[in-house]
């Protein structure tokens, strides 16, 4: 993984001190909150519903135990004892005193982290493929493509207060689990027909109140010309997108309302504009993406060929359970890749406790070659882990109630902090969230159901990615009372779509029973236990889950 060079260190201690004298003027009364509001968002600090939240970058979602650890300590300290991982590979804690958050920054600071770009109108935080570097379908490992990005883009003059916020996501592989094409610009690691890598460059994508799939405005890209075109991109954006209505300021509207083609022609011609003035010297030297890169280097894996262990015969029920659900191919012969749950049954999806922290730092540096990734499904991945110690892994991450074998599973829910915590919520996710675990908690249920992709939101905002669900679940106000609408048939992979609303709201108390019928529903429906809750849905169409879920509905006739 990138470590600090001196310019780095210099960089972020110095941004430290300028906020400690920006927090001292705000509680001494020299700054009122509106003039502090925009100096403690560059900064990562947000006011929610009871208290200040402040979100720390985990950039493309890599840490190591050390990293791991410190927020651990930091969550002991100065917060509650926890903290939350969130859908942008962060992690955010929900109540720190503002006196505390120059401490906490420097305490990050000491492990090389920080939370610059986390908020505003900026380029936020870079992700990428949570199985980066280990995948065994990649094509090329997205983080030097994610971290070359990160140098460009922090602190940038030109670009630190745009029309809107915006988000940059990195897949290497074909099978995109990166929700490329739900961000502001989306990349995607291709060969064109010689086999050398590049990008397929994807725009406009969002969730939120207007969701929009990403468009491909250039097939192929090569890697020397990403930074210049990525300018090209947001000299154009910066330029046309629209500041007086925040609704409409985000580029998805930008390429909506102006067309691909108009932007595509406005972007290619910057892009030789930049190009041509500073004859070459906006390409990144290719050195210094070999010094990115190498920072990168694979871990000296093992040769454990013959060294496998037999788990078919080495644990109990539990065990190969999760050997089943929480496993992912390796490119590596007798290695796996370890996806550790967030959502026990009953627990806040994406919460994790400062003792969970330090096992899975513990557990990184014994067994994981000292990675760990953080996924936008708010789960922590051990990208190395070789088969001979999954027992041992097991055995510890249940000892802390981290071994719930629900990956991809109906438990396996996104939520975002919604009411409980966020000021801009307009219902609660959480014990939604809780609520249809518990009640899918019999794990041969769970089975029998498959792969399914619960996302729950607590508004139109969409943290919770509710729009790319397999059933989706909004939380809004009517009148004082908590509606819960559900979408279904979405889908946040390389075969991306937006779900579609089944019908009208339901109480919260109505969403269990409501999910349950749909699931019997599917049940009843599906070809065979292998077909999926989506596929099922692909080919039959909305109309037989919708009856499900509103029985005393009359469907439409058809004309």
């Amino acid at each position: 993984m990138y470590r600090y060079d001196e310019f780095d260190s210099d960089f972020v201690r110095d941004r430290v001190k300028r906020f400690r004298r920006q927090i001292e003027r705000r509680i001494s009364g020299a700054l009122t909150e509106d003039e502090f509001k925009p100096l403690r968002l560059q900064n990562g600090l947000y006011l929610q519903l009871h208290a200040y939240m402040l979100r720390v970058a985990v950039p493309y979602g890599t840490l190591n135990g050390r990293q791991m650890r410190q927020l651990a300590m930091i969550a002991d300290r100065w917060d509650r004892g926890y903290g939350h991982f969130t859908t942008r590979q962060n992690i955010q804690f929900n109540w720190p005193k503002l006196r505390d958050t120059a401490d906490i920054l420097d305490a990050l600071a000491d492990v090389e982290m920080h939370a610059i770009q986390t908020s505003g109108n900026c380029i936020r935080n870079v992700t990428a493929d949570h199985f980066a570097g280990a995948a065994a379908d990649e094509i090329e490992d997205p983080r030097p493509t994610a971290e070359l990005l990160r140098q460009w883009s922090t602190n940038h003059p030109e670009f630190a207060f745009l029309p809107r916020k915006f988000k940059i996501a990195v897949t290497g592989s074909p099978n995109d689990r990166a929700v490329t094409k739900a961000h502001d610009i989306g990349l995607r690691m291709v060969r064109d027909g010689d086999g050398a890598p590049g990008y397929e460059v994807i725009i406009g994508g969002g969730l939120g109140r207007t969701p929009m799939v990403g468009k491909v405005i250039r097939p192929f890209l090569a890697k020397q010309e990403l930074l210049a075109y990525i300018e090209a991109i947001l000299r154009v954006y910066n330029l046309y997108g629209r500041r007086d209505n925040k609704y409409k300021a985000r580029i998805k509207i930008l390429v909506h309302e102006t067309g691909l083609d108009k932007i595509r022609a406005e972007v290619e011609q910057e892009f030789s504009t930049i190009v041509r003035s500073t004859a070459g010297s906006a390409l990144p030297d290719l050195q210094e993406i070999a010094r990115i890169e190498s920072y990168f280097a694979p871990p000296a894996f093992e040769n454990t060929d013959g060294d496998v262990v037999d788990i078919v015969g080495a644990g109990d029920k539990e065990f190969l359970a999760w050997t089943r659900h929480n496993l992912a191919e390796h490119k590596q012969p007798g290695y796996t890749i370890v996806t550790v749950s967030l959502k026990a049954i009953g627990a806040i999806p994406g919460d994790a406790s400062s003792d969970q922290m330090r096992v899975m730092a513990d557990l990184a540096e014994r067994y994981g070659h000292d990675e760990i990734r953080i996924s936008h499904e708010q789960n922590v991945v051990l990208p190395h882990v070789r088969k001979r110690d999954l027992p041992a892994i097991f055995a510890e991450l249940k000892r802390v109630d981290l071994a719930t074998a629900n990956i991809g599973l109906i438990s396996d829910i996104i939520a975002c902090p919604g009411m409980d915590y966020c000021s801009l919520a307009t219902a609660r996710s959480i014990p939604i969230a809780q609520d249809i675990a518990r009640h899918f908690a019999d794990s041969t249920y769970a089975e029998t159901i498959g792969e399914m992709k619960i996302k729950i939101s607590g508004c139109i905002n969409a943290c919770g990615h509710h729009h790319v669900a397999h059933i989706g679940i909004l939380g809004l106000d009517r009148k004082g009372v908590e509606n819960y609408q559900i979408t279904l048939g979405g889908d946040h992979t390389e075969n991306f779509a937006i779900g579609e609303r089944a019908g009208p709201g339901f109480s919260a108390e109505e969403v269990v029973p409501a999910i349950e019928r749909l699931i019997q529903a599917y049940l009843e429906l599906r070809e065979g236990p292998d077909e999926t809750f989506l596929t099922a849905y692909r080919r039959l169409g909305q109309e037989p889950f919708k009856q499900a879920l509103f029985p005393n509905i009359q469907p439409a006739r058809a004309a």
